[in-house]
């Protein structure tokens, strides 16, 4: 298999997604004639012409409409919102529109439509490019929330949500768009969505057993702490959830009535961030196996910052304090 990072995993399944199905058309700011900001689209246009590789305005209320017009008639767009923080004035589209399509047309129309974002922080990008939205799609009854961690992962998923009748939001960790290198299986590949990924087992219930539950960038944050906590004699269970919405509670349970104590990290502030719901599912199905509190290591309950932006994001040191702090208590 060829070795990709997750930039070539998105562009290979796009391209291998249009091959396969004339209705898949891409659509977005610059994903045409450039390639996309970060490239992830290059040589789509070259291909497959302008009129299913389409540069927009740059108006993402605009890009969102278009895209669910297009889906209604029976395309499968994929729209690029050129950074997640830029989501926002496609936010009623979203939400009000496509989301609620299927509901309101009592399943008459369906509108699958694939929305893709880099998001999160960790390349120097600031307040208005290095945001974490997951959560308000996540409570968002209608849409799917996707976020992987590696390029694998990526190309399967992006492959699934594409073929899929639902609309989703996938988010991918601009972070590690070329850190992140593995194997890709060619040509067609799909990873279903709803199915996490254990990393890492712990191998049974002890004083310094732990689950680790992370996704996209924070995956790659928790392997560091994994590694550096293994060779301090804790029992690490890491899972990347992969898909946030509809999530896979049952891995997640299971894990945690095998450790006995629970730790969520995400880089998205910490106040009504996806770590609380995960949190309250847990206790409301294993509750009388926690060892210890569910803990959160997350981002802080601030803008997003540009001089402090390391510290704003979890590391290892937070991850293996909250290890400690978990099996300690």
């Amino acid at each position: 298999m060829p070795e990709m990072n997750i930039i070539q995993a998105v562009n290979d399944c796009l391209k291998v997604e249009m091959r396969r199905d004339s209705r898949v058309v891409v659509l977005g700011e610059d994903v045409g004639r450039f390639g996309g900001v970060f490239r992830a689209t290059v040589g789509l246009q070259e291909e497959f012409g302008p009129d299913r590789c389409i540069d927009t305005p740059l108006a993402e209320n605009g890009i969102v409409g278009c895209a669910i017009g297009m889906a209604l008639y029976g395309l499968r767009p994929v729209a690029e919102i050129q950074f997640a923080d830029y989501v926002y004035p496609a936010y009623d589209q979203i939400v009000n529109e496509l989301a609620k399509m299927r509901y309101r047309s009592g399943g008459e129309y369906q509108a699958p439509v694939v929305i893709r974002m880099p998001a999160g922080g960790g390349i120097k990008g600031g307040h208005y490019h290095s945001q974490s939205p997951e959560t308000i799609f996540i409570h968002t009854p209608g849409l799917k929330v996707v976020y992987p961690s590696n390029p694998a992962d990526t190309k399967g998923l992006l492959a699934a949500a594409i073929r899929g009748d639902d609309p989703v939001i996938f988010m991918e960790p601009k972070r590690h768009y070329r850190t992140a290198r593995g194997e890709v299986p060619e040509g067609e590949y799909l990873v279903p969505l709803g199915k996490a990924a254990v990393l890492h087992e712990a191998a049974g219930r002890s004083a310094r057993s732990v689950t680790i539950l992370a996704w996209g960038a924070m995956v790659h944050t928790a392997l560091e702490a994994v590694e550096k906590g293994i060779g301090q004699g804790y029992d690490i269970e890491l899972i990347d959830l992969r898909t946030l919405l509809p999530f896979d509670i049952e891995t997640i349970v299971a894990s945690v009535k095998k450790t006995g104590r629970a730790i969520v990290v995400h880089e998205a502030p910490r106040t009504c961030g996806f770590g609380a719901e995960l949190a309250a599912s847990i206790q409301e199905r294993a509750l009388l196996h926690l060892e210890a509190p569910i803990l959160r290591v997350t981002g802080f309950d601030t803008p997003f910052p540009y001089a402090l932006e390391m510290e704003y994001l979890p590391n290892r040191e937070r991850i293996l304090d909250a290890i400690e702090r978990v099996t300690n208590g």
